[in-house]
């Protein structure tokens, strides 16, 4: 489910390995959370997070969220809020080493990351959970504000736009790209360059610059609204998602 793989300089990878698209269900979430809390501790430096080659992650596993009641519902994104809370709380800095498409909760993982590097050409990023019948809740439209500027943010996650991989860049949503085969290897080169800074002078400005974030996403408890998990049983939603659930199982 989890690759760990150490690089030089006391930088670990971590890669999603949850085959076919790294779509996040209770497991990989509770793994990741643990890996970016736990690899601090085991002496990490930096951290990247990566996925497959061309598909970072296809997003929330929604078959799987189908199948739980509302208790399991709301401890699932109680869990999802925790990871990213964990990424934006994380004492060494975050690469989100965005190795392909990155819909949905693929792309609100890379929001918490310190730097985002993403394959150029056909690959696409992008909030776009209104097109799949979703809400997207207050505190990530923070985290999105915080990257694109408020305008554009609204813009993009009102439309449920997906945008490719030169268009995030310019927008600022991704701060590098790179050939599908780099892009774990700038994440990395990114990461060892920051990382020859005095430590405690880089860590102390980072912490510094990251507080507004920290404000919000520092303690991820009674921070999800009830009424998101309301709106994910309304009917519109639950047909939303079930076609769309359908439409996948078609495909497949």
């Amino acid at each position: 489910m989890l690759d760990i793989l150490p690089h030089d300089g006391d930088i670990h990878e971590i890669r999603m390995a949850r085959p076919p698209v790294n779509a996040l269900d209770p497991t990989l979430v509770n793994a990741l959370r643990e890996a970016i809390t736990q690899a601090p501790l085991n002496g990490a430096r930096g951290i990247v997070l990566s996925g497959a080659q061309g598909l970072f992650s296809a997003g929330v596993d929604v078959p799987a969220l189908l199948q739980l009641d509302r208790g399991g519902v709301h401890a699932f994104w109680n869990d999802f809020f925790a990871l990213c809370g964990a990424i934006a709380a994380s004492p060494v800095p975050v690469v989100a080493a965005i190795t392909g498409h990155s819909p949905a909760g693929g792309a609100v993982l890379a929001l918490f990351a310190d730097y985002r590097v993403m394959a150029h050409g056909v690959y696409r990023i992008g909030l776009n959970e209104v097109q799949v019948g979703l809400s997207v809740p207050g505190p990530i439209q923070f985290a999105m504000r915080r990257i694109v500027g408020t305008y554009r943010a609204e813009r993009l996650m009102v439309a449920g736009a997906m945008v490719d991989a030169e268009t995030a860049h310019a927008i600022g949503l991704v701060d590098e790209l790179a050939a599908l085969e780099q892009v774990v290897t700038r994440s990395v080169l990114w990461l060892a360059d920051l990382l020859k800074s005095p430590p405690h002078a880089m860590l102390r400005t980072r912490a510094i610059a990251r507080a507004d974030l920290l404000e919000v996403w520092g303690d991820t408890n009674g921070l999800l609204d009830e009424g998101f998990i309301d709106d994910f049983f309304a009917q519109e939603t639950q047909a939303t998602l079930h076609a769309l659930v359908a439409k996948l199982k078609n495909k497949g």
